[in-house]
């Protein structure tokens, strides 16, 4: 599966290569993709996120925006491009999770995704999502592979996908990058969407929430997008770090029904690395 490197990916997102008749053209012989971008302050990368999605040159795109009101050149940067998207606002609002359920109400796509507003897709990886749910029709959630880059869009490494098991997501033995996850429009207004009152690992909520109602969660091999980690990232700062450890647990704790000791973390990692050799010889190692 092709791997980009770090001048493909720089150079995707670092102007317009986008043609305006596709992606207004709302072909309905594709299915409608809606991508969601919470945003607020990144005006550092809030562009390359911007074309990242708009470049795809999908011909059945919604895009909407919805900005906390920021207070840098965000709003500037948003109305560049106003022309292509279904719907943007920049106002006060009450965080992430609110500002990303808040857009896929706007929403009208049968397939849907957020992206946040550092992180960037790979090229052409709508096609391959829209080619893949209509070749498996039974699919609920798809999620691939994904880089972890730097503020100037270097590969640091990737981060470590595998295929879905909800017990081994659940101990945390391997990651489900948002930024690779699409998801049928049914399931995520079934399961509840965003909870709200979370603020570190909304994401891994709504995953094991597509689970517990009954969703068919697949992996592909292919590389989709890139997640961004810089230093006033949630992830990249650590200011998080001590809400995330219990919000975690309090996850482990409603699927499992206790929270794992260190000895039974450490059995379990012991039976994933033999169940997953050859990933952590070549993705542990040698990444």
């Amino acid at each position: 599966m092709k791997k980009y490197t770090f001048q493909e990916i720089k150079e995707f997102v670092s102007k317009s290569s986008f043609d305006e008749k596709i992606i207004l053209n709302n072909d309905s012989n594709y299915p409608k993709i809606s991508i969601v971008t919470p945003s607020y302050n990144q005006e550092q990368f809030l562009e390359r996120t911007i074309l990242s999605v708009l470049n795809q040159n999908y011909p059945n795109l919604e895009y909407i925006i919805i900005d906390g009101g920021s207070t840098d050149g965000s709003a500037d940067i948003i109305k560049k491009y106003k022309k292509y998207l279904a719907y943007w606002v920049s106002e006060k609002d009450r965080g992430q999770s609110y500002a990303i359920n808040k857009g896929f109400k706007k929403s009208s796509g049968e397939i849907l995704a957020w992206l946040n507003s550092d992180d960037t897709y790979l090229p052409n990886t709508f096609q391959f999502i829209a080619n893949y749910f209509r070749q498996h029709c039974v699919v609920d959630m798809l999620y691939g592979r994904c880089n972890i880059i730097d503020k100037d869009d270097k590969i640091l490494k990737e981060a470590k996908v595998l295929p879905f098991n909800l017990t081994d997501y659940v101990y945390g033995l391997f990651t489900i990058a948002q930024q690779s996850v699409f998801w049928k429009r049914n399931i995520f207004f079934k399961a509840g969407m965003l909870n709200e009152n979370i603020y570190t690992c909304m994401d891994a909520e709504l995953w094991i929430n597509f689970a517990k109602n009954k969703a068919n969660i697949v992996y592909t091999d292919k590389f989709l997008a890139n997640f961004r980690l810089h230093c006033s990232s949630i992830s990249g700062s650590g200011r998080f770090n001590v809400q995330y450890s219990k919000d975690i647990k309090k996850l482990r704790y409603n699927i499992l029904g206790y929270n794992p000791n260190e000895f039974q973390i450490l059995w379990k990692k012991i039976i994933f690395i033999i169940k997953y050799p050859s990933y952590h010889i070549k993705r542990y190692f040698f990444n």
